[in-house]
């Protein structure tokens, strides 16, 4: 799939061309191809209801929004904004004397990938669906550079959910015996997060399936280099053991065990790497 892969999720098979809100990389909304301007007082309203899965109270949006200003005036800013919003040629909220929320027409990408996310983790995934492959985890970066506090815990929520999906996503393929494009997802993993013990055994997994144990080696010396360099420790014995045994495809409930059993790497001892 191509780099811009949240676009590439959202239903074509619609009844007409949709607003598409995009809260991954530059705040923007599309209508097709076309890119409509975006007030720059409004973005932090529409991306702050937008990560809310229920309608958000008045009060709570200009609480939140305009934290250091009275209430009468971050009640003033917000009307403000709404007004604002309001003369965009595509209408993207509704709003009452009570509550906002999203208008249902318009596509959220990262509700799309989370959607996507879901249905990779609980194998649900069509195969067009398990097929896909992001570039990078840096190109689905949630609102880059925005630091309040809610666009900061939803950033770190949404990057620890993809790489589940991914880890998820390369054992499922590896299964099916689509061994290069279970490497690939794993590779994203291990790039997005080069310490992650779960993605590096995904990928180690994913190489040995393929057949390719010198690949599957190299990969954990690195990993090893890697920890005892950052962190002063060892790769879990587990781990290491995937290259001392017979070559086979376990089952997703052996690799959720697995998963739930080895020791964290961050309370083990270093020493040579077999």
């Amino acid at each position: 799939m191509g780099p811009d892969f949240p676009h590439a999720l959202v239903p074509a098979d619609g009844p007409g061309p949709v607003p598409v809100l995009r809260l991954f990389g530059e705040l923007s909304v599309r209508v097709e191809t076309r890119r409509l301007d975006v007030p720059g007082s409004c973005r932090r309203l529409l991306a702050f209801v937008a990560l809310r899965p229920h309608r958000v109270e008045r009060a709570a949006a200009a609480g939140s929004l305009w934290p250091c200003n009275d209430e009468g005036r971050a009640h003033g800013n917000l009307r403000s904004a709404l007004w604002r919003l309001n003369r965009m040629e595509v209408p993207l909220l509704h709003a009452d004397k009570h509550g906002l929320a999203m208008r249902d027409d318009v596509v959220i990408d990262l509700h799309t990938v989370d959607a996507w996310a879901s249905r990779v983790i609980e194998g649900r995934a069509t195969p067009a669906e398990l097929r896909a492959i992001p570039p990078c985890l840096d190109s689905l970066e949630l609102l880059p550079g925005w630091y309040d506090d809610w666009a900061l815990i939803e950033r770190e929520r949404v990057r620890q959910r993809l790489l589940h999906a991914l880890e998820s996503q390369s054992r499922q393929l590896r299964l099916t015996g689509l061994h290069s494009e279970a490497v690939d997802i794993a590779m994203v993993a291990v790039g997005a997060e080069p310490l992650r013990e779960s993605a590096q055994r995904t990928l180690v997994e994913a190489h040995l399936a393929a057949g390719n144990w010198v690949e599957g080696r190299r990969s954990l010396r690195i990993y090893a280099e890697l920890l005892e360099r950052e962190l002063g420790v060892r790769p879990a014995p587990e781990l290491v053991a995937l290259l001392h045994r017979p070559p086979h495809q376990p089952s997703s409930r052996e690799s959720s065990a697995y998963e739930s059993s080895y020791e964290p790497s961050w309370r083990r001892p270093v020493g040579p790497v077999p």
